[in-house]
């Protein structure tokens, strides 16, 4: 089961007010009342009941931090939380009922940011997402312009460079942007209205054919052998990832 909701108002604490939350959490009414919670402080909710619902959410919504309750059906948290740490360093803020410092350093060492044991009050939640969302903004400031290496590529994103084996390829502008979308989010499928969106900024489902003649162009200077590319693969019926 998934629901989705939130407000979408400026507000004066600026970007991370705008901030997508995934809550996942398996009791309804304790996800109302966080959902409630947050969105009344301007952020966007989406909220999943179950692991698998959680993972397919997270990987099609990608959001800015994610709230996960450790006791879940299908998938529990922590294999949750494994599983979102392997392509992504979005905040984590684990809910738990179990207070056992096992359990909680066990969650911390899968990759959870912060912990919070049932009962909590809200203010507490809320002071803990907008403390993550403020990390996470720091620290991506820092990391955007660290020059990227995926295989025998070089990605230089603050000079807006490629090399391959050392030596320099001429992208087109939204080449570059693409590609280093892709190496930033290195591992995740998008779909082609997904990289419409954040590569081209649209917010409809665009001609998706964009999408492919870039990836295509891309294979062309980059891969080894272009007609069997290994870096830019094509997942089936879902779209395109770098490897």
């Amino acid at each position: 089961m998934i629901a989705t909701g939130g407000a979408s108002a400026a507000t004066a604490n600026g970007a991370a007010k705008a901030a997508t939350i995934l809550l996942v959490e398996d009791e309804a009414t304790l996800a109302g009342a966080l959902r409630t919670a947050l969105q009344r402080e301007g952020y966007r909710v989406q909220w999943a009941a179950d692991g698998r619902a959680a993972l397919d959410l997270f990987q099609r919504e990608q959001p800015d931090c994610v709230l996960l309750d450790i006791m879940l059906p299908l998938i529990d948290g922590l294999d949750l939380c494994r599983a979102i740490r392997q392509s992504s360093i979005v905040p984590i803020l684990m809910l738990t009922a179990r207070n056992t410092e096992l359990d909680i350093v066990l969650g911390l060492e899968l990759g959870a940011d912060d912990y919070l044991t049932k009962p909590f009050g809200m203010r507490e939640l809320v002071a803990r997402v907008r403390a993550l969302l403020r990390r996470a903004v720091s620290g991506a400031a820092a990391q955007a312009d660290r020059p990227l290496t995926v295989d025998y590529l070089r990605i230089l994103p603050r000079e807006r460079k490629v090399f391959r084996d050392g030596e320099p390829v001429a992208l087109r502008p939204r080449e570059f942007d693409l590609l280093l979308f892709l190496a930033r989010h290195r591992g995740q499928v998008f779909s082609r209205d997904q990289l419409l969106e954040h590569v081209w900024g649209y917010d409809f489902a665009g001609e998706s054919r964009t999408v492919d003649v870039h990836v295509r162009l891309l294979r062309e200077k980059l891969e080894r052998a272009p007609s069997e590319p290994v870096l830019i693969q094509t997942v089936r019926h879902a779209g395109y990832c770098l490897r």
